[in-house]
């Protein structure tokens, strides 16, 4: 099997696991509140990145080095974004939460006109009207004239995720740490944070095996497994949009886990202003893959 089907079998994996992502938040956040949610994710991920640091021999270089950058980094993931990833999850409906939280790419597009003084083509507009366009129905339910959104701080925890989602890969530009010890240290130091947080605010419940196990999934396969598996796929593919392409086939079933999983109804906004936003995506990627 040569290097480019590896790559696409393993970026399969990640977008697989990434599909599921909708479902699990929204089962687990049925049980318990985001803050725990987090807490728990984080708790698994840092450990099960700390066994493939360890693994693949990269301890000692990560206790040594890039512990400035993680200061910052690790406020902004996995504490700031996943925090408020999952507050716009917890008030809003999953398709909803998981369609807006798509518009990162246009986000980063925009944001890195000041951050990295790029400069906008007209491409990179049209599609960000294109795609907010979609945000605009979704925030709506369809209403487009009317602008009295069903949960309108809902609507705003999910843009502003893709605003931080967006704000940390572009400072991350020039970050010189591997991806996995990376990863390890921030949420090293996110997860004192959010242990931190847990004691002062709510505390931890015990909500039963099932939360348990919602928790333990999207620590273990969202936030770990499925990035190991992207990473791999970027690196070994001869060129980058043969795998990130496959990210478009993860809406579609996410919707579908959502409606056979937690019984929840599609909307038509919904599926209006996905088709809008994954359009505008679309019509970025064919610009950066001619570029």
């Amino acid at each position: 099997m040569n290097q480019d089907r590896q790559a696409i079998l393993y970026g399969l994996g990640a977008v697989a696991l990434w599909s599921t992502v909708a479902t699990a938040f929204k089962v687990a956040l049925a049980w318990m509140s985001p803050l725990e949610l987090m807490w728990l994710a984080a708790l698994v991920s840092w450990t099960f990145m700390f066994v493939l640091v360890v693994r693949q021999g990269h301890l000692t270089e990560a206790l040594r080095h890039g512990w400035r950058t993680a200061a910052w980094a690790g406020l902004m993931n996995p504490v700031a974004y996943y925090l408020v990833l999952f507050a716009a999850y917890d008030r809003l409906p999953g398709q909803e939460a998981m369609a807006l939280n798509y518009t990162w790419a246009l986000a980063m597009a925009l944001l890195a006109v000041p951050i990295l003084g790029q400069r906008l083509t007209r491409v990179d507009v049209v599609a960000g009207l294109i795609a907010y366009a979609g945000v605009w129905v979704i925030a709506t339910r369809g209403n487009v004239f009317n602008v009295d959104f069903a949960d309108p701080l809902g609507v705003v925890f999910a843009l502003v995720s893709t605003l931080l989602w967006a704000l940390y890969w572009l400072l991350n530009a020039r970050d010189k740490r591997a991806p996995l010890v990376a990863q390890w240290q921030n949420f090293s130091v996110g997860l004192p944070v959010l242990t931190l947080l847990l004691i002062v605010g709510p505390g931890f419940s015990w909500h039963g095996w099932q939360a348990l196990g919602a928790g333990v999934y999207v620590g273990l396969f969202e936030m770990g497994v499925a990035f190991i598996l992207w990473q791999m796929a970027v690196r070994k593919v001869s060129r980058t949009a043969k795998v990130s392409n496959l990210i478009f086939l993860s809406p579609p079933i996410s919707l579908l886990l959502l409606y056979l999983v937690v019984n929840e109804p599609l909307l038509a906004s919904t599926l209006v202003g996905l088709m809008l936003i994954l359009s505008g995506l679309a019509l970025q990627q064919l610009q950066s893959s001619k570029a």
